[in-house]
């Protein structure tokens, strides 16, 4: 291989996550909608039945398909499946920072507003839809817990190929969950995270 090729390689590379392409992709809506003359954050509880984390609380959202054109798109399609809405219901779909979380996924969450109060929650999918005031979420700051995930190579690592050998200063992860407690209600974890950082926006 020569110069050019590789100047050639290089200037037509788009820069993107490295191994994003072995990482699931999701798409998630967080709903604004108003009641009672006042902005309102749209949650859901997810179904009892179903195998991953049943009856925490969500927004609404799932799996980046091959047929959704973008994440948006993704977003949008996922929140009328599941709340039973139309497409046209939904407006100002914005995008907030994604996010990469340690278990191999990437998160697009979005932002929008629903005009349509009449919802059909999918009960495949979701046990209960309820909401919380804006407000709420503006006047109160998440709490703020850590989990520790401690390195722990697999029998068969070369731990005599590294510096150090087994004993390796292995680093170890340290994540935040972040806690919102309003009433009987407790939204903590990713939908937490991705509500916390909504709020920074507004408050910039």
């Amino acid at each position: 291989m020569n110069f050019e090729s590789i100047v050639a390689k290089l200037s037509e590379h788009e820069p993107k996550v490295l191994g994003s392409e072995h990482f699931r992709k999701f798409a998630i809506l967080l709903p604004l909608i108003e009641k009672d003359g006042e902005i309102h954050v749209l949650f859901e509880v997810r179904a009892h039945h179903m195998r991953r984390q049943p009856g925490e609380i969500c927004f609404p959202g799932g799996k980046i398909d091959a047929a959704d054109s973008t994440a948006r798109a993704a977003a949008i399609r996922e929140t009328e499946e599941e709340l039973g809405i139309s497409a046209d219901e939904l407006s100002n779909v914005h995008a907030l920072d994604y996010l990469i979380s340690p278990f191999g996924m990437i998160i697009y969450p979005y932002a929008g507003f629903l005009h349509q109060t009449d919802i059909e929650r999918n009960p495949a999918e979701v046990s209960e839809v309820f909401t919380v005031p804006l407000s709420f979420f503006m006047e109160n700051e998440p709490d703020i817990h850590h989990v520790q995930f401690e390195a722990k190579p697999d029998p068969d690592f070369p731990l005599d190929l590294i510096p150090g050998g087994e004993n390796y200063n292995w680093q170890a992860r340290r994540i935040e969950e972040y806690f919102y407690i309003y009433g009987d209600k407790v939204i903590w974890g990713l939908t937490a995270r991705v509500l916390s950082h909504f709020i920074d926006l507004l408050k910039k």
